[in-house]
C-alpha cells in the first residue's frame, strides 16, 4: 500500500506496513515514521512533528482563538463565528470557514462585515459564501427586514376579483 507521509515526502512514493497496534512508513527501504494505530472509526491523529513550519501554527487554532479574532469586528461577526464553530463535526473545517469570514474585513471593513453577519444571522445562514454574497451585492447596506417601513406595498395589487379563504370551503 502506498502513502505520502510528512511534508518532506510529498510527491514521493512510500510504503506502509501496519499491524493491529502500529503503522510503519518506509521510503527507499528506510523507516521514516512509526505511529501507534488509532482504530476509532472517523478519528485521526495529527503529529505536529511532521508538519512544515508554515503549517505548525494551525495546531494553535482553537475555538477561543477564533472568538478573539472575531470580537474586534463586532458582536454579529462573533455570533456568526460561534455558529460556524458549533456546526461542524471536524474542528479544522470550521476553523478554515471562520478564518475566511473574518478575512472578509480586509476587503469590506469591519462595519460592513458586522452588518452582513447581522443579516446572515437573521436568515440563519452564517456561511462564508452567504456573507461574501451579502457584501458583494451591498445587501449589508439595506435596512434589515425587521427595520423596513410598514408602508411597503405588497407585490400583488388589490383587485375586486381576488377571493379570500372563505371562497374555498
Amino acid at each position: 500500500m502506498l502513502l505520502q507521509c510528512s511534508y518532506r515526502y510529498i510527491g514521493k512514493e512510500t510504503m506502509i506496513h501496519y499491524t493491529k497496534s502500529r503503522i510503519e512508513i518506509y521510503y527507499n527501504h528506510e523507516r521514516i515514521a512509526l505511529h501507534q494505530r488509532n482504530l476509532n472509526k472517523g478519528s485521526y491523529i495529527t503529529n505536529t512533528d511532521h508538519l512544515s513550519s508554515t503549517h505548525k501554527f494551525y495546531s494553535d487554532w482553537s475555538p477561543e482563538f477564533f472568538r478573539k479574532k472575531a470580537l474586534p469586528h463586532g458582536e454579529y461577526v462573533l455570533a456568526c463565528i460561534e455558529k460556524v464553530l458549533a456546526s461542524q463535526d471536524y474542528p479544522e473545517i470550521s476553523y478554515k470557514r471562520s478564518l475566511g469570514i473574518i478575512h472578509l474585513n480586509r476587503s469590506y471593513g469591519s462595519e460592513r462585515l458586522n452588518n452582513a453577519c447581522k443579516r446572515a444571522l437573521a436568515t440563519d445562514s452564517c456561511s462564508y459564501l452567504r456573507i461574501k454574497n451579502i457584501l458583494k451585492n451591498n445587501m449589508d447596506r439595506l435596512p434589515a427586514i425587521d427595520e423596513q417601513p410598514d408602508t411597503i406595498k405588497p407585490h400583488i395589487p388589490f383587485h375586486n376579483n381576488i377571493r379570500g379563504a372563505s371562497a374555498y370551503q
